[in-house]
């Protein structure tokens, strides 16, 4: 079974953690988070408005603008970051029928799938950058 992130949301992760390990009031440039985080430049803009519209991060334009986290890296969750850019995170397509759920019940493997599912996002939700951050 193979669970992973979209593109976005690993982009989105890459560039709070580096903002979490930015200097107190330190604001970063998308060319250096790109750079220290390997992220395509040209891709990170939207990355960061979203993660801005979700008020995780706040934003600076200008000569000595940039980004900085909205609210201390104890209080972000992995799952706000990932929602942040890819919206709710919960499954709605059935295992074995190819959509929703029917009107007249679920599938079979709806209420493992549904625990499985509910055991990730409650992971993620307790997961915050503090966590996760380490200085490089």
């Amino acid at each position: 079974m193979r669970l992973e992130l979209t593109k976005r949301a690993d982009y989105a992760i890459r560039a709070v953690l580096a903002l979490s390990r930015a200097a107190d009031g330190e604001r970063l440039s998308v060319r250096r988070i790109a750079a220290d985080e390997r992220v395509p430049e040209r891709f990170l803009p939207q990355v960061m408005g979203d993660l801005v519209r979700a008020g995780l991060v706040e934003g600076t334009v200008g000569r000595s603008g940039g980004y900085r986290l909205a609210k201390p890296r104890d209080e972000i969750s992995l799952l706000e970051v990932v929602e942040a850019v890819e919206g709710d995170s919960r499954r709605r397509i059935c295992i074995l029928r190819g959509g929703p759920c029917a009107l007249d019940g679920v599938c079979g493997v709806h209420a493992g799938f549904a625990a499985a599912q509910d055991d990730v996002v409650g992971r993620l939700r307790t997961t915050t950058i503090a966590t996760v951050s380490h200085p490089r």
